[in-house]
């Protein structure tokens, strides 16, 4: 046991009461110097990351036995902010704004906890752990004598203050990035320099930059993994065949995108004398080329994942390896690691092989040419690929068993369509392109999925240190919260809601699906289940309704990937030794919490970038109408989604007609004079009258009137 594992048993236990340094030294029995130097050194460093709380009286305890919760502040536009737990079994804290402290936004603080606010927790800041906005990107406005720069992340309300002769030249509307100098403080906003100007704010590829430094993603790699590339082989050498597979007969494909350079995953499928059949998954090998702890694998475990842009791809590895020397390209040899798995007609795997192996791929394919041979039926796409037809078609049946056994242990499926936005050489926004999932993109997700489940499940049995992908069960509040939502739009979950079974929620957004609250029934349930997270802690994945899961299948892109693909390496040599172990199981937790960490900050940065290039697709039909379908509604207007996803907002002010009340628990707004209701679900037409990119807003205006209410309705 580590001795800060120690320090934290010793700190649960009921008889603990808050110790000084001098009694802790007594209760571990610490008698020499250098003993007592290491406790301190190890008791800042707890305390500096939260795990332990100094009083003032200089005691040490748990902040939960205080009363107390470590987390970070998600900030709101208008000024209040909630803070995250560390915790994930602990609800969100609501801070009212001056109760902030001069927190800002993804800073990670100690709150203390008040009471309740309705079913919200309510807190006060009391000590701010580690700042997470040293540099903030925003618009700059000059006055006679100071400037400012509204920053782009609605999340911090403040301006940042900027003192003559700190602006680096910069422009009324410009974009910039700014240096914090001076944090916040009650009733004193931020003040900061001009650290560097991107441009113009509605220049050509400002908006992309913006993003890029709002979110602190990686540019360029540093010379040290670029001259690391320069030393890997371009071809595979006489002893990478050693103590390998060798599979390049066995007849195998990828199955990817159009515009895919990094090619990670190959699948092939056989059947055995029993009938069963032998699905293999073949990874490209990156542990071969990316020694642990190299340049390479330091930058990428910095960058935890690569960033899928609207416009560009930020990956985790350079492009010789992840477009080239990795990337299962077709007709030529590749180093991977593979699972042949025996799987039953009826979707169980019955037995697994791992191994080291060579492949080599017949055809990549994409997902609209399987669509168009197995969906469509399209003649020329057929008589092309004749070779292949008779794989596509045993793999598309295997593909809809392994669905249908997940569905029937109660996985959760969520009915959203993926958005492509298609731009033209400088980046503007042509076509907002709606990709429907079909039978294609299901053989790879379900032909991945039972992969990961596997290589869990193994290693889970092998009781050896691992990295996890889990998900845990959705908190209790939230979920009283969501059954009174689902209730007053007429449906209702059985049972105990903070014991929610999966099966529940299943049937729920099947009862849903193809009504119009189906987008914002989906929508809640995803809001109201907890985030997927890195662990190397084994509790099963809620969502999946896995007992076991992981990430294996993209190790070129993830780099808990690349963990476990070590691991599986080693464990085919034999297994690490004990000291290896042990250093392994040390790290693992501070790698599952930084790539979580590196994960959210991606999908937040490949929103927005999509949802700017959504807006500007906008700009020039300010004035046109549109067909939409009401998906939520507020006390001060509806929101509008259009046939191609853009959201916007038609404000009770602008509707002229009569005076509306908002009706809280049936979710509609109500005219006191006609009657007439505006609820989720309802069809409307409306004329766009501005989108804004600054601000990621949207504004519509009502034209006609919605469907006539629903029966029951009032």
């Amino acid at each position: 046991m580590s001795s800060r594992t120690k320090i934290t048993k010793v700190m649960r236990q009921k008889a603990y009461k808050p110790l000084n340094f001098k009694e802790l030294t007594d209760l571990f029995n610490i008698q020499d110097k250098r003993s007592m130097k290491s406790l301190q050194s190890l008791l800042d460093s707890m305390e500096k990351e939260g795990e332990i709380i100094k009083t003032r009286y200089q005691r040490y305890g748990l902040p939960e036995k205080m009363n107390l919760l470590v987390g970070t502040v998600q900030g709101h536009t208008n000024g209040f902010a909630f803070i995250l737990p560390d915790d994930p079994r602990e609800e969100d804290i609501f801070i009212p704004a001056a109760a902030l402290q001069g927190a800002m936004h993804g800073d990670r603080v100690v709150a203390r906890i008040h009471g309740s606010r309705g079913r919200s927790r309510e807190g006060e800041i009391i000590r701010i752990l580690n700042r997470a906005n040293q540099n903030l990107v925003g618009k700059y406005e000059t006055s006679k004598h100071f400037g400012f720069v509204v920053p782009d992340d609605k999340r911090i309300s403040l301006d940042v203050f900027i003192p003559r002769g700190a602006s680096r030249g910069a422009k009324t509307g410009d974009k910039v990035v700014v240096r914090i100098t001076r944090w916040p403080e009650p009733r004193r906003n931020p003040e900061g320099e001009v650290a560097e100007v991107l441009g113009p704010a509605n220049a050509p590829g400002v908006d992309n930059l913006s993003i890029i430094k709002k979110y602190d993603l990686p540019e360029e790699f540093p010379p040290e993994a670029v001259d690391q590339i320069h030393t890997l082989p371009t071809d595979l050498q006489p002893e990478d065949f050693n103590h390998r597979q060798d599979l390049r007969d066995l007849l195998t494909i990828t199955i990817d995108g159009e515009d895919a350079k990094d090619l990670d995953d190959a699948v092939s499928l056989e059947t055995n004398d029993a009938g069963n059949f032998l699905l293999g998954v073949h990874i490209a090998d990156v542990a071969h080329y990316v020694r642990e702890g190299s340049p390479l694998d330091r930058e990428a475990l910095e960058r935890g994942t690569s960033v899928y842009l609207a416009d560009r791809v930020i990956p985790m590895f350079p492009p010789e390896l992840s477009n080239h020397l990795c990337s299962l390209n077709p007709h030529v040899d590749r180093l991977t690691q593979s699972v042949i798995m025996e799987i039953t007609p009826e979707g169980r795997v019955a037995n697994h092989k791992f191994s080291q192996s060579i492949i080599k791929i017949d055809e990549r394919m994409t997902y609209t040419s399987v669509r168009g041979i197995l969906d469509e039926q399209k003649p020329e796409l057929i008589e092309r690929y004749r070779p292949l037809i008779d794989l596509l078609q045993r793999m598309a049946r295997l593909a809809r068993t392994l669905r249908r056994r997940r569905m029937d242990r109660g996985a959760i499926d969520f009915n959203f369509p993926e958005v492509k936005v298609i731009l033209d050489p400088e980046g503007k926004p042509l076509e907002i392109k709606r990709m429907e999932r079909s039978i294609a993109e299901e053989i790879i997700e379900e032909f991945m999925l039972i992969c990961n489940e596997t290589v869990a499940a193994h290693f889970h049995g092998l009781k050896t240190p691992f990295l996890y992908r889990i998900h845990e069960r959705p908190l209790g509040e939230k979920m009283l919260a969501f059954r009174d939502f689902i209730y007053n739009l007429g449906y209702f979950i059985p049972g105990n809601p903070k014991k929610i079974d999966t099966h529940h929620l299943q049937k729920l957004l099947k009862e849903v699906a193809g009504k119009k609250e189906d987008k914002v029934v989906n929508t809640i349930v995803l809001r109201t289940l907890q985030q997927a997270r890195y662990s190397e802690t084994h509790t099963g994945h809620f969502g999946l309704a896995a007992e076991n899961y992981c990430h294996f299948t993209s190790p070129i892109r993830r780099y808990p990937d690349l963990v476990i693909h070590r691991i599986f390496k080693d464990s085919l040599n034999g297994g690490p030794d004990k000291k290896k172990q042990k250093k392994l199981q040390k790290r693992l937790p501070d790698i599952g919490r930084h790539t979580s960490q590196r994960e959210r900050r991606a999908m937040e940065a490949e929103r927005e970038s999509v949802d700017y290039k959504k807006i500007q697709f906008m700009e020039d039909r300010v004035g046109e109408v549109f067909p939409g379908t009401i998906n939520g509604v507020t006390s001060f207007g509806f929101f509008v989604e259009l046939e191609n996803t853009v959201e916007g907002l038609v404000h009770i002010s602008t509707i002229e007609d009569d005076y509306y009340r908002y009706i809280e628990e049936k979710y509609l707004l109500k005219g006191e004079r006609t009657g007439r209701t505006f609820g989720i679900g309802d069809e409307v037409e409306v004329k766009l009258i501005r989108a804004n990119k600054e601000d990621l807003q949207v504004d519509f205006q009502l034209m006609g009137s919605a469907l006539p209410a629903a029966p029951g309705r009032p």
